[in-house]
């Protein structure tokens, strides 16, 4: 009989990847990914992809965190998972060659995406794939991109993604990123020799960290009770444009979901986005919104099934420091109103603008822990409808999350072909058909429209309709 190899945890989960695994299931996939086309240089080798795949096989070797497996990939939600080393690493598993009736155009691309996306990831190897897409008009090759987010989450995974780019058209030997180790920490510098005395924490000290965590309770206790009431008593809000969890309407966005998805992308240009908000006074998130209102709002109707109650999104807030390099969770929210029950672009907008401030007043004056713990308490009527039948039934927390993760600020290039934009797929869950995640990458904003296949119909319009509330708008 053979005996079972006793493996190590190379890393434990700390309590978020946990959730993450705890929240799998055959329809709930909690993967994230990226689609980034390429444009060739002038002197392209038509060879490259076959000659890359040669290459990954005779050279490839992967470090952490892409060479990390569960330990109990049978059971994800066990107390005792852990990510342990596979050495049994199989590079062409994660690493695939697909291609396009060539050629193929943008929406042949995003139906190859959709379904590429709708498949599960195997737990018994490393959670990630990477799939080279040829085939495109013009000589141009995709890169799609999944990983796990109990592995690696979007700001990590941007910021690891780009460590196979190149700024340089020239440079053409920049290898994969799971094969480029990782980088040595700095040493820390000694710590200068203290008294007992100064390292003993004084009684003032310790009354100071107490009135700091008494207070930030009380704030957040004082935030979450105005928000409640307003959503329990509209007429007693502080301020009407405040919106609260349960205060979203039920809607065709907030039923049970499939496995299957669909996939669709939009770009628009930094500097227009960043005039039109400016002109109406908002900001350049304020300005995502509405241009996702906008197109939600045409969409739902011609469905014939637009609440009359606004609908509302979930934002999530990045609370990391500048020189955060990345990797666990930091992150509040925040819930604002898309004024999706009014019919006038500019009026629209301005509602839009009006729920923003109230909610970030709400953050004003929050540590950051405080902040955390405050987007814990708002994301809270989440988990409802994760309960086995509530889908559909239970008002929603909200109705969608809309988030904006800021990307390269430089032209990337891989062996000398261009990057010509990064669209990022997020992750529907039960209750929650509709996730739409932007990036910026030099000067331009990419979307990215992820959603049930079978509980909304026709996403991909989403995509044409943000296109036309921006010409409403400007």
């Amino acid at each position: 009989m053979r005996a079972t190899k006793r493996q190590t945890v190379a890393k434990r989960l700390n309590p978020l990847d946990w959730t993450f695994l705890a929240g799998e299931s055959g329809d709930t996939m909690m993967q994230v990914g990226a689609l980034m086309p390429f444009s060739p240089p002038p002197d392209a080798d038509p060879s490259l992809l076959r000659d890359l795949m040669d290459e990954v096989r005779e050279t490839a070797r992967a470090y952490a965190p892409w060479n990390l497996k569960l330990k109990h990939p049978n059971w994800l939600a066990s107390p005792l998972q852990g990510w342990v080393e596979d050495d049994d690493f199989d590079v062409e598993y994660h690493i695939r060659r697909s291609a396009l009736p060539s050629p193929g155009d943008e929406r042949e691309l995003g139906i190859l995406v959709s379904r590429l996306h709708s498949h599960r990831l195997d737990f018994h190897r490393p959670p990630w794939e990477v799939h080279f897409i040829e085939g495109l008009e013009g000589g141009r090759f995709a890169i799609y991109f999944k990983v796990h987010h109990a592995l690696v989450d979007g700001y990590t995974g941007i910021r690891l993604l780009s460590n196979s780019l190149s700024t340089s058209r020239k440079d053409r030997e920049t290898p994969m990123f799971f094969s480029i180790p990782p980088q040595p920490r700095e040493p820390r510098a000694p710590k200068p020799v203290e008294d007992k005395a100064a390292k003993t924490p004084t009684l003032e000290a310790l009354l100071a960290l107490a009135r700091e965590q008494i207070g930030t309770s009380r704030t957040i206790t004082k935030v979450v009770s105005q928000t409640v009431m307003g959503a329990w008593k509209p007429e007693k809000a502080l301020d009407p444009a405040l919106k609260a969890p349960m205060q979203a309407p039920k809607s065709i966005l907030n039923q049970k979901i499939g496995r299957n998805r669909r996939f669709a992308t939009q770009q628009f240009p930094l500097e227009t986005l960043k005039a039109v908000a400016k002109q109406h006074g908002g900001t350049l998130n304020d300005l995502v919104l509405a241009l996702c209102a906008g197109a939600l709002r045409r969409l739902l109707l011609e469905l014939g099934s637009l609440p009359k109650e606004p609908l509302t999104a979930m934002l999530p807030v990045n609370v990391r420091p500048k020189d955060d390099p990345g990797g666990g969770n930091a992150v509040g929210a925040i819930i604002a109103s898309l004024a999706t029950d009014i019919a006038d672009p500019q009026a629209r907008f301005a509602a839009i603008i009006a729920s923003t401030n109230a909610a970030k007043a709400q953050l004003q004056g929050m540590t950051r822990n405080g902040i955390m713990q405050y987007g814990a308490v708002l994301m809270a009527p989440l988990l409802l409808s994760q309960v086995p039948g509530a889908a559909g039934r239970l008002r929603p927390a909200f109705n969608l999350v809309i988030s904006n993760v800021p990307g390269p600020s430089k032209p990337l290039y891989f062996r000398g072909f261009l990057l010509d934009a990064y669209y990022p797929l997020s992750i529907p869950l039960a209750g929650y058909g509709l996730n739409i995640t932007v990036v910026s990458y030099v000067d331009q904003l990419n979307f990215g429209f992820i959603g049930c296949r079978d509980g909304l119909p026709h996403l991909q319009r989403l995509a044409v309709y943000a296109k036309a509330a921006l010409e409403d708008l400007a």
